[in-house]
């Protein structure tokens, strides 16, 4: 039976990062994760040892620290993803593809110009994909975790005999978000983008009546589309975070929808895009297992 080289790729994971712009008064900063993968031309160094192709992921993190020092590119977490992709397959011969995918932390700033609290509501994230022709930008967050406390419904589901949920009219709506959006160009304003996204998802969440997480995910996804046509789609990972009215009956008391169970597993897991009809793809090439 005969063996081949299937896709593989190599990269350095998880570069802390963080840029102060010092030229700036006040102060600002940029605190970033970077990991960086590539692929292209990777035969000899699995299939004979022979690592004269090879990059070295030691190579790769002192990139990323340079870059972030000589390029204002790193003000936004997509265009330093853009300027770091380009470079790795444009200036590295046998690269031919790469894929960045950055985590940025938010600060927000003190009442002393140059000192800052971690604001930790969520975690800003941007993958970029290049392959020397084809340019994917795919922005997001994940960990943004919201709560409503009325105006969400969950009823007319399927039941059979192993049903015990009961339906309801009234009941609190929380999850932990994870949300990403492609970009149909890279001529974008990332900082007005991303702000414009936050709003619109919050927004939505918090006015819509739900009549189920999915039902608010595609209200939302419809929002940021709505709101910025030079998105192609919006995918969502969402968790519903589950809480029970709590059983006081047993101790004599009523439990008028005010005391809840907040029960984080097992949880259901609701997923969905939601797609701009017609909308372009600019390419970069596949990335097997992963997706964007």
């Amino acid at each position: 039976m005969g063996v081949v080289l299937g896709h593989n790729q190599y990269g350095k994971a998880e570069i802390r990062v963080v840029r102060v712009f010092r030229d700036r008064d006040p102060h600002e900063l940029v605190d970033y994760n970077v990991s960086v993968a590539l692929s292209g031309g990777q035969e000899a160094p699995h299939l004979s040892g022979d690592n004269s192709p090879v990059l070295a992921t030691d190579t790769q993190k002192n990139t990323v620290y340079a870059l972030a020092a000589e390029d204002d590119a790193v003000a936004q977490p997509e265009s330093f993803g853009i300027r770091l992709a380009r470079h790795f397959v444009e200036e590295t011969g046998p690269i031919t593809w790469a894929r960045v995918k950055l985590e940025m932390y938010p600060w927000s700033r003190l009442d002393n110009p140059h000192a800052f609290v971690r604001d930790g509501r969520f975690v800003r994230t941007a993958t970029v994909t290049y392959d020397g022709s084809g340019l994917r930008v795919v922005s997001g967050i994940r960990d943004l975790v919201v709560l409503k406390t009325t105006d969400s419904e969950f009823h007319g589901y399927l039941q059979d005999r192993y049903t015990t949920l009961e339906p309801a009219s009234d009941r609190i709506l929380a999850t932990s978000l994870v949300a990403q959006w492609r970009h149909t160009s890279e001529e974008v304003d990332w900082g007005a983008s991303h702000d414009g996204v936050l709003a619109a998802l919050q927004e939505t969440f918090a006015n819509h009546h739900s009549l189920a997480l999915q039902h608010t995910l595609y209200e939302m996804g419809s929002a940021v589309l709505a709101g910025q046509p030079q998105i192609a789609e919006v995918r969502f990972s969402a968790p519903n975070r589950h809480h029970f009215a709590y059983d006081l009956a047993r101790f004599g008391l009523e439990n008028d929808n005010q005391v809840f169970h907040a029960d984080d597993r097992p949880y259901g897991l609701i997923e969905a895009t939601v797609c701009r009809e017609g909308a372009p793809d600019p390419g970069g090439a596949f990335d097997p297992g992963q997706g964007w």
